[in-house]
């Protein structure tokens, strides 16, 4: 069983946010590879939730297995700004009435045709039949993740996307993360959870760090999903929420996923991130600091950056990591007295 299902246990049907995978595959002629599912009778492509521990790709290349018996030497991750999936559209009730969204990341590979004599899908029922299809010729897809997925090909082609379907509203926003963790109580595997983080930098280059309430380290503004929000949405506002900032424009980098990334909160809960990176750009409005949550923040130059005993966890390490140029390490020094803190 999988972890998400074992959380459905204690959840019930109520909306969950899905951190998960789907698995575009294409052969010599540009044809599609889709299952028929087990549980509606429709369409999709591979895919599924990601496991704890797991980075994305490792659960694309483990669902491709189970879900078709194929393995794709060839298979990638798509770049965050074609391959992202989040948002309100992106929900799904199961037949028996699981409601889910999912937040995550397309994978692309190809294969020829005549691999799918070789398909052996495992015993769980997920996938009646497989087949190949041609993009302007598609069979009834099930849900808005299948036809978000099967538009990034289209699109490619020169097709015109494929309309959506209605989806009820979210529901309001909440701490969804508290109340999942509340409800799980002590588990034996973390949470597969979908967050965001923005590296935001002033005129002189200099990158905006902010302390955290809890643990005193410097982390990145950013925060968790809400069933519903997508990635970017989340980025706008955590930002604004966080530090006041507003951004023109939010560039996703990069996304992070994997055991590596893993983070135990003072209290004991433990969650894997599967984080987006944003860039903000031209950012505007007065930075200040959310009351209770970040008692100070500052501004530091990319050679004067904390040390990584100084950054909240092995994500924002690698985040922060990220915004300095290639050639430049975070460095292990003391807090420099001379950037502004704000308090």
């Amino acid at each position: 069983m999988s972890e998400l299902m074992r959380l459905r246990e204690v959840w019930g049907h109520r909306p969950l946010l899905g951190a998960g995978v789907s698995v575009l595959l294409q052969d010599e002629s540009g044809r599609v590879l889709l299952q028929r599912r087990g549980d509606d009778g429709l369409w999709g492509t591979p895919g599924g939730a990601l496991e704890p521990g797991e980075d994305v790709l490792t659960a694309a290349r483990r669902e491709l297995l189970e879900e078709t018996g194929l393995r794709c030497p060839n298979l990638r991750l798509l770049p965050p700004q074609e391959g992202l999936v989040s948002g309100p559209e992106m929900y799904h009730r199961y037949p028996n009435g699981h409601e889910i969204y999912y937040a995550g990341m397309q994978s692309h590979g190809t294969l020829p045709a005549s691999a799918l004599a070789d398909a052996q899908p495992d015993d769980s029922g997920e996938t009646l039949a497989l087949d190949w299809f041609a993009l302007d010729d598609l069979p009834t897809l099930s849900g808005n993740i299948n036809r978000a997925n099967l538009n990034v090909l289209r699109t490619r082609a020169g097709l015109p996307p494929l309309p959506l379907e209605p989806t009820p509203p979210p529901p309001p926003p909440g701490n969804y993360l508290s109340e999942l963790r509340r409800v799980a109580g002590q588990r034996r595997l973390p949470l597969c959870v979908p967050v965001v983080a923005i590296l935001v930098t002033d005129k002189l280059g200099r990158l905006l760090l902010l302390r955290r309430g809890d643990t005193g380290l410097w982390t990145l503004p950013g925060g968790v999903l809400e069933p519903g929000e997508s990635f970017e949405a989340c980025a706008r506002r955590e930002l604004f929420g966080e530090t006041g900032l507003s951004a023109a424009r939010l560039e996703p980098l990069h996304l992070y996923a994997g055991a590596e990334y893993r983070f135990t909160y003072p209290h004991g809960d433990v969650i894997d991130n599967v984080s987006v990176l944003y860039r903000a750009q031209e950012t505007g409005g007065d930075l200040h600091l959310q009351a209770g949550e970040s008692p100070g923040a500052a501004w530091f130059a990319l050679d004067s950056l904390p040390g990584e005993t100084e950054l909240g966890g092995p994500l924002i390490r690698a985040m922060v990591a990220h915004v300095a140029s290639p050639r430049a390490q975070v460095r292990a020094t003391a807090l420099p007295q001379r950037d502004v803190l704000l308090r």
